[in-house]
């Protein structure tokens, strides 16, 4: 069984390990959502990776560059490059794979109030030894030439600060109805018990 759509945080997970699991659940007909793809770790120091970049940036058509291959700067279109490279995207069943698949960078708002889960197989913390380099995507995707990373900040610092108002705001609710529920407890004993005795719960 699926679940309708399962939206991953990428922060602090390896970004090939993570790719790994996307494709395959994506193979299997899974909708997956990752955002903060900026926050998105790869192994190795900023500028051995800027390095690598620079190789592939050599790769093109010879008599035509418009025809590809394209390199993308944006951390969310870098990342589903690379679980492309793990999908047979050319054929029928990659093609509809890839499709499960949506990248973004920060958290846009309609995935903000969805749960957000991690890959513990994938996170940097169990799978990379203690004093080695990494890299985070977003600060190479910077150095290479995108543009948006100041804005992503500003979007995340103000979806933060709401998120904590919410929260605050959802609490307040919660303990108003647990005060109102012990208020009234006694005068609606007799339905409490009833509902209690199908299984309902009252509190």
């Amino acid at each position: 069984t699926f679940d309708r759509v399962v939206v991953i945080d990428c922060r602090a997970h390896l970004l090939g390990r993570l790719a790994s699991l996307v494709a395959k659940e994506a193979l299997s007909g899974q909708k997956v959502v990752l955002v903060r793809c900026e926050e998105l770790n790869i192994s190795g120091e900023l500028f051995r990776n800027k390095l690598k970049w620079e190789a592939f940036l050599r790769k093109r058509t010879a008599y035509n560059p418009k025809r590809g291959p394209f390199h993308f700067r944006s951390p969310a279109d870098f990342t589903r490059r690379v679980i492309r490279g793990m999908v047979p995207h050319k054929t029928q069943r990659g093609a509809a794979a890839m499709r499960h698949v949506h990248c973004f960078v920060g958290i846009p708002f309609r995935f903000q109030k969805l749960k957000r889960v991690v890959l513990p197989s994938a996170l940097r913390i169990t799978h990379l030894r203690p004093g080695r380099k990494f890299t985070r995507l977003g600060d190479l995707a910077v150095s290479i030439g995108w543009k948006y990373s100041e804005v992503v900040k500003k979007l995340e610092t103000k979806r933060k600060l709401r998120g904590k108002a919410d929260f605050k705001a959802k609490k307040a609710t919660a303990l108003l109805r647990k005060k109102s529920v012990s208020q009234a407890a006694k005068e609606i004993k007799k339905q409490a018990q009833v509902l209690q005795a199908y299984k309902y719960p009252v509190n």
